[in-house]
């Protein structure tokens, strides 16, 4: 008789321990500095992991796993393996049971997720789907925004107001720095949204679950020019961008050489003006080793 391998036995998320049982016996509270809020539905968590959408054969790498919602749900995908992510070594002894019963299945890494390259921890094909710590959301899929062509997908959970801000279209309020790296990099597609009370403890605001996949042909341009460039004009976003990029020194130049009226704002030009301008901005200034990464986080 040949050993059961998870093709065989599909993991049931319902059948270890119930989440609450798990977080009185090991005594998990959240903690606010950390960003926790526990995700204890497992209906939801699995909505969550199935949303994803793993092609067979992927890797799924978790951040923040907690008492292991969405890790049990993961494990019940097509996912060959998944990485889970956790800084908090409360809950590595708490997942040692989901460990055991994911038949090899399931690893833990304790690491700060900030410094570490999910590339370093599982082959391709691998995917990101993670219910993030929302003081860290914004500069986690930065960094992953970077290279996001490594990755199958990101399927990640974000303050609403944040994801509102990944998929805004020029003329919103919500349009800004980060709508337009994210959009320049990815196709961003808002999922669902969770209401605080789906949590323990509930959030004071909702949560959205967004779905990243890299762009086929991403505009030309630098990471650390785009930055420039929007940090400039989004930091004065009421004002003309003939007075609102002064500070990079050449801003009618700019202007004329990309086609846009001096007289247009921040929140009016798209995605492919902005790489425009970045790539003008970084023919002026050449010196300035070009970048392919993030500097800091846009709002």
């Amino acid at each position: 008789m040949t050993d059961p391998t998870p093709a065989s036995v599909p993991f049931d998320p319902h059948a270890l321990p119930p989440l609450r049982d798990v977080i009185a016996r090991f005594g998990l509270e959240a903690r606010k500095s950390l960003g926790q809020n526990f995700l204890l539905d497992l209906n939801l968590t699995g909505r969550i992991a199935r949303s994803a959408n793993l092609p067979a054969g992927t890797t799924a790498i978790e951040v923040g796993p907690g008492p292991g919602g969405l890790t049990r749900a993961l494990l019940a995908t097509n996912a060959v393996k998944v990485v889970a992510i956790e800084r908090d070594r409360r809950f590595i002894e708490a997942l040692q049971d989901v460990v055991q019963a994911s038949q090899g299945r399931l690893s833990i890494v304790e690491a700060d997720a900030l410094t570490v390259d999910p590339e370093d921890l599982a082959p391709a094909p691998r995917a990101i789907v993670a219910n993030l710590p929302y003081n860290v959301a914004t500069p986690l899929l930065l960094g992953w925004l970077a290279r996001i062509d490594a990755y199958v997908s990101l399927t990640l959970m974000f303050q609403k107001e944040v994801a509102d801000r990944l998929v805004a279209k020029p003329g919103s309020k919500a349009y800004g720095r980060l709508s337009v790296i994210t959009q320049w990099r990815s196709d961003a597609r808002v999922l669902f949204n969770l209401p605080p009370r789906a949590f323990t403890p509930p959030p004071k605001v909702e949560s959205t679950v967004v779905h990243l996949t890299a762009r086929a042909d991403p505009e030309s341009a630098d990471w650390r020019a785009l930055e420039q460039v929007t940090a400039a004009a989004f930091g004065q976003r009421r004002k003309m961008l003939r007075q609102s990029l002064k500070s990079l020194g050449s801003a009618e130049a700019l202007l004329e050489e990309t086609g846009i009226a001096p007289t247009a704002r921040a929140e009016e030009i798209d995605v492919a003006g902005f790489a425009a301008l970045a790539r003008a901005f970084r023919a002026r200034h050449p010196l300035e080793a070009p970048s392919a990464g993030p500097a800091e986080t846009p709002a």
